[in-house]
């Protein structure tokens, strides 16, 4: 069994160029040929200026969520750690390419990899840190000496504008106001792609090389208590109720855009931050952590709209940690989902700021039914 456990390489993948908040529609598409009347208003909230997109100019996908996964994985590996060393392959993300098979598989398949353990996680947001826990996990139970864990996104198929136009035919024929709700066009401008990979060893990188090494990742969720507030595949019935695709037809999957990716706002504002600190200030004081003793705060915020909520909900806790130790690349990489941390953390492990003994508190809330996750790290 490993005493630690400690990540030792990072990389990433962004695919093509860079998309400027004044490109973003000629990518994704007007709905009814009409430009988004919330567009801009979201924009200014969110505080996001350039993203990325697993599309061409032409309109013609570039990679497959697989293939983010595997090219950001091709990133980690060299010499020193070749595919055919791994013993543990992990992925998270929020939605994979297919139902079957599972999305590690694919990845694995696009790796040409030899035969290795996978898992698949699950969920949204921290679905990449239930694949680093689980990769941490075997580690630490002696059951492998090495982890790959990786997170990525492809959502950019899912916000096109094409998507919507049965809906608005259909809001046609009862002669409604053909207007997409706003729970769907919001998240068209906040959503990217990309992916990021971290490699987990029992050994730390010798003494020229810095590593991370994990101190804890607790994670935890309010199903049992809050509503759903992000969700995709289903739709909501006359009583707030998800109703599952599979209880749909064919035609209504069109009609009601089932497969595009939904937000309850007001459930976000009201819930988000409080609950995720409340849990978080909860766990600093069981791991023993003080506040100031963290050199890095590396919260996934979705928005810029929930950093100066978040400040005020941390101070109000007690667990303040000043916004000049905060860390995030929301503005030039956008929101990816459950790979914004590992992006987030790649961008700092190279940033030359990070020196021994220093102190990292990663926060990844997740909106969908209210769960958080929370690594603590150790630069060594």
């Amino acid at each position: 069994m490993a005493d630690q456990v400690y990540i030792t390489k990072l990389a990433k993948f962004l695919p093509n160029e860079p998309v400027s908040n004044d490109g973003m529609e000629n990518i994704l598409g007007r709905i009814d040929g009409q430009p988004s009347k919330i567009r801009n208003l979201v924009l200014k909230s969110n505080g996001i200026r350039t993203r990325y997109y697993a599309i061409d100019d032409q309109g013609r996908f570039t990679h497959t969520n697989a293939e983010l996964t595997a090219n950001a994985i091709r990133s980690l590996l060299d010499s020193s750690m070749r595919i055919s060393d791994v013993e543990l392959l992990c992925c998270g993300t929020s939605i994979p390419d297919q139902i079957l098979p599972s999305h590690a598989s694919m990845v694995q398949g696009c790796l040409d990899a030899p035969p290795f353990e996978i898992i698949s996680t699950a969920g949204a947001c921290c679905s990449g840190i239930h694949a680093l826990k689980y990769g941490m996990l075997s580690i630490a139970g002696g059951n492998s000496f090495n982890a790959v864990c990786a997170a990525s996104e492809l959502v950019s198929p899912l916000l096109l504008s094409r998507h919507y136009e049965n809906e608005l035919a259909g809001l046609r024929r009862l002669k409604r106001r053909p207007i997409i709700a706003f729970e769907k066009d919001f998240l068209r401008w906040m959503l990217s792609d990309g992916a990021g990979a971290v490699l987990l060893e029992s050994r730390p990188n010798p003494p020229d090389s810095l590593s991370l090494r994990i101190d804890s990742i607790d994670t935890c969720s309010f199903a049992g208590e809050v509503a759903t507030c992000m969700y995709a595949g289903s739709s909501r019935n006359g009583g707030g109720k998800l109703v599952s695709w599979k209880n749909h037809s064919p035609e209504e999957w069109l009609e009601n855009s089932t497969f595009a990716i939904k937000q309850d706002v007001k459930l976000l504002d009201k819930h988000i931050v409080k609950l995720g600190t409340e849990k978080l200030a909860e766990t600093l004081r069981k791991r023993g952590v003080n506040p100031r003793d963290i050199a890095f705060l590396l919260p996934h915020i979705s928005s810029e709209h929930f950093r100066k909520p978040l400040d005020r909900e941390m101070k109000d806790q007690g667990i303040q940690i000043p916004q000049e130790r905060w860390f995030t690349n929301l503005s030039t990489v956008g929101n990816i989902g459950s790979a914004s941390i590992y992006l987030m953390m790649e961008e700092l492990f190279y940033s030359g700021r990070l020196d021994r003994g220093m102190k990292i508190l990663a926060l990844v809330p997740e909106s969908s039914r209210f769960s958080y996750a929370f690594v603590l790290m150790t630069v060594c």
